[in-house]
């Protein structure tokens, strides 16, 4: 119906006017009517006339041409305010049940998210934008692009080779044959028991290479380069190759079960930063012949003052790539794979600042690619009372911990061991904030049944279904009309396709969340005071509770949340 205003209101302003223009049609509050626009002042200023005369003017056809579709055409303030007859509000909300946006239609999307490292324990930041990365590839899948999800992760690095150097002298007293044997003790542990090992390792190596004893930061130093070796060279031989290669299988490992855990969709790429960094080096050193990079002391680096950022190495004055080049041979690699026409990264806003330099330093030759990319960023996710992450000093909250904690606390409010509304609490309450500002996680909040919480709508959901259950098959009248509440649910149907939208243009999951928390609340106090089964209004009303219910369900699978039939 959106769409049909907008035409009958384009035509009116051309036959009267003369002029083309596409009437902006939003939603105002319900006593105004169900649609409104504002194009008379714009049309005041353009034509230098009263924006109450111009409003007045187009009334007249919009009445005529909406007269089987609307009850009332007003003007309240300039504004044109159209309310839909019940029936073609029914129809509007029939219609938004079928929504497809097409925004992205035939696009290649690249969405990167996760970007968990291999050797290092999966934590609670880890969880968030696996399950907002997720939501948001979910967006651009129901608006029409081609999304393939990514994910990034360091499988070498310092970090990595502070990890070994304590694998090696935990296992093996640094003896890497004797540490090989000793890991074979740990295969049958599971991959979460394999993960917590590797966590605890890369906290005692972390420890070693802070301390005032400058062996271990030598010899860590000297790892770091080795590694680097064996994964250039495609080592499988040597035993500390062979350490490297089992370990880093385990967190591949592990990451796949985690996702497969709190049920998001599979990603179709891991590049590890091994795979980038080479791409990386290549793109830098051409470059540097192009005057784009800069030798200074020994390193490769990209000044940014003159762009108002500021100096980053990309290749150390050992001959190593840094995080930006490997970021850079990413994005190379990503362009290689998919030939994306929009590239998506998620990532803490801690790196922000980092990312604006890398992307300047490749619009300097790859302009298309930083026009396409889209670097979205997040806060920090604390738990209500202040615990903050730190998987470097061993001290940080765990996905694993947050999902365990949430459930033992759904068990305790609902004596049901649900996995369902376990994680309908997490996702939601991670989702149903705006992407960008820190977030408090409560977790007894977010089991709540009676709040603006997950297992809140997935309550509403079976409920709905419940009562479809028991429908009689009555056929709704040829003539009727919509009693307040019923239209009032009905108008909040209709209105899916413009959360949908807000959601889907800002990259923003929160704008469905708020919409399908709107619409539970509407349809609860519909149910508060409209019998359902066995009224005279059955039909009617059973039309308006399936759609309510497949509309939420919809919602809800968007954001990767089961829409439990019963709960």
């Amino acid at each position: 119906m959106k769409d049909k205003i907008q035409k009958v209101i384009k035509d009116e302003i051309f036959k009267h006017f003369k002029v083309t223009v596409d009437p902006v049609i939003t939603r105002p509050y319900e006593k105004f009517g169900d649609y409104t626009t504002n194009v008379s002042f714009g049309l005041a200023h353009q034509l230098n006339k009263n924006p109450k005369d111009i409003a007045e003017t187009l009334i007249e056809g919009i009445r005529h041409s909406l007269a089987s579709d609307a009850d009332h055409v007003t003007n309240v303030s300039n504004f044109i305010n159209i309310k839909l007859s019940d029936g073609a509000l029914l129809k509007d909300s029939e219609i938004s049940l079928e929504y497809k946006p097409s925004l992205y239609s035939d696009q290649v999307i690249v969405c990167e998210y996760s970007d968990p490292n291999p050797f290092k324990v999966l934590h609670v930041g880890h969880l968030y934008t696996s399950i907002v990365g997720n939501a948001i590839a979910n967006l651009f899948e129901v608006a029409g692009g081609k999304v393939f999800r990514v994910n990034f992760g360091g499988d070498v690095g310092r970090h990595v080779a502070i990890n070994m150097w304590a694998i090696l002298n935990n296992a093996g007293r640094g003896d890497p044959k004797v540490a090989l044997e000793s890991l074979a003790s740990l295969e049958a542990k599971t991959l979460d028991e394999k993960a917590s090992w590797l966590a605890d390792r890369y906290v005692e190596g972390t420890q070693a290479f802070e301390s005032e004893d400058s062996e271990p930061h030598t010899q860590i130093m000297s790892l770091n380069k080795q590694l680097y070796e064996i994964v250039n060279s495609k080592d499988h031989d040597s035993d500390i190759a062979k350490i490297y290669w089992l370990c880093r299988d385990w967190s591949y490992a592990y990451f796949k079960k985690f996702y497969q855990d709190i049920e998001i969709k599979a990603f179709d790429r891991y590049y590890p930063e091994s795979e980038t960094a080479p791409i990386g080096i290549s793109t830098v050193n051409k470059q540097l012949k192009n005057g784009v990079y800069e030798n200074s002391d020994g390193a490769v680096v990209f000044k940014g003052e003159k762009y108002g950022l500021h100096t980053r190495v990309f290749i150390t004055s050992q001959g190593l790539p840094s995080y930006e080049t490997k970021d850079l041979g990413l994005i190379m690699a990503k362009y290689r794979d998919f030939k994306f026409d929009k590239s998506i990264v998620i990532t803490g806003n801690e790196i922000t600042e980092y990312m604006r330099v890398v992307l300047k330093s490749l619009e300097q030759y790859e302009p298309r690619l930083v026009k396409a990319t889209t670097h979205l960023t997040h806060g920090m996710v604390k738990m209500a009372g202040g615990v903050k992450i730190s998987s470097r000093k061993g001290n940080g909250l765990r996905a694993k911990q947050v999902i365990e904690d949430t459930a033992r606390i759904n068990f305790d409010t609902t004596n049901t061991k649900n996995m369902d509304t376990t994680l309908g609490a997490i996702k939601y309450a991670f989702l149903k904030q705006r992407l960008g500002p820190d977030l408090i996680y409560n977790p007894e909040e977010s089991v709540s049944i009676t709040g603006n919480s997950g297992p809140y709508l997935q309550y509403s959901h079976a409920r709905s279904r419940s009562i479809l259950k028991k429908a009689t098959g009555k056929v709704i009248p040829s003539e009727y009309s919509l009693d307040e509440q019923e239209r009032q649910l009905a108008r909040k149907i209709s209105e899916f396709p413009d959360y949908l939208d807000k959601a889907i243009v800002e990259i923003m999951p929160h704008h469905l969340c708020t919409y399908l928390y709107e619409l539970s609340q509407s349809f609860n106090k519909f149910y508060e005071v409209s019998r359902v089964i066995d009224d005279e209004r059955e039909a009617i009303r059973l039309k308006l509770v399936s759609l309510y219910s497949d509309i939420l369900k919809k919602g809800l699978e968007l954001l990767s949340i089961s829409a439990p039939n019963q709960l």
